[in-house]
């Protein structure tokens, strides 16, 4: 039988400096991960990428913080070898790269489209090539996709439209992965209490979205609070490995499908 657990594995965490991305490369190395790479993408990440990654080896394991463009095929391939040429092969591979624009859909600018279909479909594309060339046997890929997939909305047109092809490449690599004994799903949560959240949305839609789940008022912000989500993740590239080419919406009921 494949061991499924976390102990010794080697985790690869794009967009893993911060938020979520950071949360989840701590937790997996307080649980038992060996190695956890963590990209980031700008230098105005770096900061943040130091910390996650002198937190993980607090936590006992060994760290990488890697930068680069995952719009570019080349930049993907270099992530995945500079990774394996430092700390081994990956045995998880988790993509929570992604981009959000809240505009009218005849505002938005053939750049705006061109930037949001490259940050949120063309990026995950690539992260699942490489992890289906790279991730060991029995191993798991995970991509983080937005609750705004169920949801009946405007104004988000470009950001959950150009999310929407990560179920389909999903649900294929799924199958094209699967004979290897490789799970790969998405995890869709609600909107969270990031500073990615933010930005975006003015007053009353904050305010909108903090009462819109069905357990909001259980939550200390009313938004998906980043910790609640870590345990799913966690869950699904270990023990819950049976669970496959699935769009898995962590969100309180805000949304479902």
């Amino acid at each position: 039988m494949a061991d499924h657990s976390l102990k010794g594995k080697v985790v690869l965490i794009a967009g893993g400096a911060k938020n979520l991305g950071g949360l989840i490369a701590r937790d997996l190395a307080q649980h038992g991960a060996k190695a956890v790479v963590i990209h980031y993408n700008s230098d105005s990440s770096k900061q943040d990428a130091d910390a996650t990654v002198a937190a993980i080896e607090a936590a006992g394991a060994q760290a990488l913080a890697l930068q680069a463009n995952l719009t570019r095929a080349v930049d993907m391939e270099e992530l995945f070898m500079d990774s394996m040429a430092q700390v081994g092969q990956p045995d998880i591979a988790i993509n929570t790269v992604g981009k959000v624009l809240k505009k009218p859909l005849t505002e938005i600018t053939e750049a705006e489209y061109d930037e949001m279909s490259a940050v949120n479909a063309k990026s995950a594309f690539l992260f699942l090539q490489e992890a289906g060339r790279h991730v060991r046997d029995n191993g798991k890929v995970l991509t983080l996709v937005t609750s705004l997939l169920g949801a009946f909305t405007p104004f988000y047109s470009s950001y959950a439209g150009t999310k929407a092809p990560v179920e389909h490449f999903t649900r294929a690599a799924a199958k094209e992965f699967g004979a290897r004994g490789i799970s790969v799903n998405a995890v869709g949560p609600g909107p969270m209490d990031t500073p990615f959240f933010y930005p975006a949305e003015q007053a009353e839609a904050v305010a909108y979205h903090k009462s819109a789940a069905a357990l909001s008022p259980f939550s200390k912000t009313g938004l998906t609070d980043i910790q609640d989500v870590v345990p799913f993740i966690r869950h699904l590239v270990s023990d819950g490995w049976w669970i496959t080419g699935q769009t898995i919406l962590i969100n309180g009921g805000y949304t479902t499908k």
